[in-house]
C-alpha cells in the first residue's frame, strides 16, 4: 500500500517540479529571473531540512502514521491556496482563454490566438512528441546531458548524506530523533548565508551585462557555479572527518552549512543556465532534469545505511566527496566551450 500510494504521490507531485521554474520565466524579466529562482530553489532545500525536524517529533510523541496525518494537513492547505491564488502564467494559455471567451460572447469563430494558429496543423502524434518526448530527446544533448547528471548527482549525494544523520547524529553523539532534526537545518542555512552574497553577484557582476532585451550570453551564468562545485567536496570531506566522539557535534554541522551554499550556488546557476540556452523549451528540459534528478535521489538512499556502516563515517562521506570532485570541471568547461556547443545545437536559442 506504502509503495502504490507512493508511486501515485510521485506521479501527482512531479509537474509542480517541473514547471515551477518554467512559471518563474514567465513572470519575471530576464533581468530578475535568477533572484526569483533563488527563493524557489531555497524552499526545495528547506523540504529535507524541515522534514527530520517535524517529522521526529511527531514519531517520537505518537509514531509514524502521525508524519502522513502532518502531510495529509500541509497538502490540503497548499492545495486550497494554489486553487484560489494560483494563475495561469503561460502567455499562450492566457490568450487562448481570451479568444476562447471572445468567440462564446461574440458568436465570432474568427477570433484565434497565436498558439492556435501556430498548432492548428499539429496532429495528436505531433502533440504527444511535444509534450512525452521532447524532454528524453532534449536529455541527449550534450550540454544537457552533462548538467543533468551533474546536478542529479548532487541530488543524489544530497538525499544520500542525509541518511548518515542518524548515525552520525544519533549513534555517535547520542541525540534523540527529534532533537536530530535540528542538525537538518543547518543545511537552509547555509542557503541562507549564501543568498545575500549571490544577490550581489546578480546585480553589481551579471544585471551590467544585459542588453535592453535582457540578454546576454548564457555562460556568464555559471561564474557563481564554479564557486559552489567546490563547496560540495568541502562540505562532504568536512562532515566525515569531524563526525567524531571527541569534537563538537557542531563540527559536521558547519560542514552542512558549505554543502547548503554550495546546492543553492549550483541549482540556481545551471537551471537559469538551462532555462537561457533552451527559451522555446524550457518546461521541457525542466522536466527532463527533473526526471534524472529524482531517478538518481530515489536510487542512491537505498545502499546508503550499507555503505555507511561498512566504510565508516569518513570514508564513506570521502567516497561522496571524490564523486563531487570529479564534476568540479564542468563549469569551468561549459564556461569555455558552451557558446560552440549552443550553436552546434538545433533546438538552442542562438
Amino acid at each position: 500500500m506504502l509503495l502504490v500510494f507512493r508511486f501515485i504521490t510521485g506521479f501527482i507531485g512531479s509537474p509542480s517540479l517541473a514547471a515551477g521554474g518554467a512559471s518563474l520565466g514567465d513572470m519575471y524579466p530576464p533581468r530578475k529571473k535568477a533572484y526569483a529562482i533563488t527563493w524557489w530553489d531555497l524552499a526545495a532545500l528547506c523540504g529535507p531540512a524541515l522534514g527530520p525536524l517535524i517529522g521526529g517529533y511527531a514519531v517520537q510523541a505518537a509514531g509514524w502514521r502521525w508524519t502522513k496525518w502532518e502531510l495529509m494537513a500541509i497538502n490540503v492547505t497548499v492545495l486550497v491556496l494554489l486553487v484560489c491564488f494560483l494563475p495561469e502564467t503561460s502567455a499562450a494559455n492566457i490568450l487562448f482563454r481570451r479568444a476562447r471567451r471572445i468567440r462564446l460572447e461574440t458568436g465570432d469563430r474568427t477570433y484565434q490566438s497565436q498558439g492556435e494558429l501556430d498548432s492548428a496543423d499539429l496532429d495528436r502524434k505531433e502533440v504527444f512528441r511535444e509534450a512525452m518526448i521532447r524532454p528524453f530527446l532534449l536529455n541527449a544533448e550534450p550540454i544537457v546531458l552533462a548538467l543533468n547528471i551533474y546536478v542529479s548527482l548532487v541530488y543524489a549525494l544530497q538525499y544520500i548524506w542525509l541518511e548518515s544523520f542518524p548515525i552520525v547524529f544519533g549513534d555517535v553523539y547520542g541525540m534523540t530523533l527529534g532533537v536530530q532534526g535540528f542538525t537538518n537545518l543547518s543545511i537552509a542555512i547555509g542557503a541562507l548565508v549564501a543568498i545575500p552574497p549571490f544577490f550581489w553577484h546578480l546585480r553589481v557582476r551579471i544585471e551590467p551585462q544585459l542588453d535592453q532585451h535582457g540578454e546576454m550570453e548564457p555562460e556568464t551564468r555559471l561564474i557563481a557555479a564554479v564557486v559552489g562545485s567546490f563547496f560540495i567536496p568541502v562540505a562532504l570531506f568536512w562532515f566525515g572527518w569531524s563526525a567524531a566522539y571527541d569534537l563538537h557535534w557542531a563540527m559536521p554541522c558547519a560542514g552542512c552549512v558549505f554543502f547548503g551554499a554550495g546546492i543553492l550556488l549550483l541549482f540556481n546557476c545551471i537551471l537559469t543556465y538551462l532555462a537561457d540556452v533552451y527559451p522555446r523549451h524550457t518546461a521541457s528540459v525542466l522536466a527532463g532534469n527533473e526526471l534524472m534528478r529524482s531517478a538518481f535521489a530515489a536510487g542512491f538512499p537505498l545502499f546508503a545505511p550499507a555503505m555507511y556502516h561498512q566504510l565508516g563515517i569518513a570514508w564513506a562521506s570521502s567516497l561522496l566527496g571524490f564523486l563531487a570532485c570529479a564534476f568540479v570541471p564542468l563549469p569551468f568547461l561549459l564556461r569555455r566551450h558552451g557558446k560552440r556547443l549552443r550553436l552546434a545545437s538545433k533546438n538552442a536559442g542562438k
